[in-house]
């Protein structure tokens, strides 16, 4: 058996009176790609931002690479790339400006990654220069996967990472995922609403349902042992 990557402890987490975590417990295991499945208000973002340690759980811990989240050493923190659902960018720099930045703190950075994705995501020219308030929806959340993938991590956290993309983009950045990331024995979880992207490249699903994670395995097991599509699947277990 493979050690943990991600180890997450009866984590609790309420605002004011709603319950949104009740006590999830998720182990994932090195190499996995892994997508995270739940209905609109779940909870999907606050348990990747709890197992990040970006928000404060009212019980529970989780670790990451080995490490309380805590506590995570430079050593750790440098080999985690997460992807908010929301893209956090220093937003007066530029494209170019945002990345030399981020170099300056990572020991390890592929400039050969870099520049492949910026020749192919559309950030040549012009727009590699262009202030990040004037970029689309869309460019800054490329930005966003090109700054998480950059480093190499070996945990990579998506929290609905193509959601701003129009199908072509989907499609290039899944392409991406599976004959890079996942190549590199690379652990991936990844949020998502749009099934038919999860189909293409996750192996295994885990789907959070009532403050939990009520059912996790791998996606041909769990399609074959129920005879069901996927859509069927998700509206069964979460309904």
């Amino acid at each position: 058996m493979k050690p943990s990557v991600v180890e997450v402890t009866n984590l609790h987490k309420a605002f004011g009176s709603q319950q949104v975590l009740q006590g999830v417990n998720w182990n994932i295991e090195s190499g996995k790609v892994i997508g995270l499945l739940g209905r609109n208000g779940a909870g999907k973002s606050t348990l990747l931002e709890c197992l990040l340690g970006l928000r404060e759980a009212d019980v529970g811990s989780s670790r990451l690479l080995g490490e309380p989240v805590s506590g995570l050493s430079e050593a750790a923190r440098a080999n985690i790339g997460y992807v908010p659902q929301k893209s956090e960018l220093f937003e007066w720099l530029t494209p170019m400006q945002l990345l030399a930045y981020f170099k300056a703190l990572y020991p390890r950075w592929n400039h050969a990654k870099v520049e492949g994705l910026m020749q192919r995501w559309g950030f040549a020219g012009e727009s590699a220069h262009k202030q990040i308030s004037k970029l689309s929806g869309g460019e800054k959340q490329r930005l966003s996967i090109i700054r998480a993938l950059a480093h190499d991590p070996k945990l990579l956290v998506l929290d609905e990472p193509v959601a701003s993309l129009d199908p072509v983009g989907r499609r290039d950045f899944l392409q991406e995922l599976v004959s890079d990331v996942i190549e590199r024995d690379t652990t991936v979880v990844f949020s998502t609403h749009i099934l038919s992207d999860l189909e293409r490249v996750a192996l295994d699903v885990a789907f959070l349902q009532g403050g939990k994670i009520v059912l996790q395995g791998a996606l041909d097991e769990l399609l074959e042992g129920k005879n069901l599509s996927l859509e069927d699947l998700f509206v069964e277990v979460t309904k």
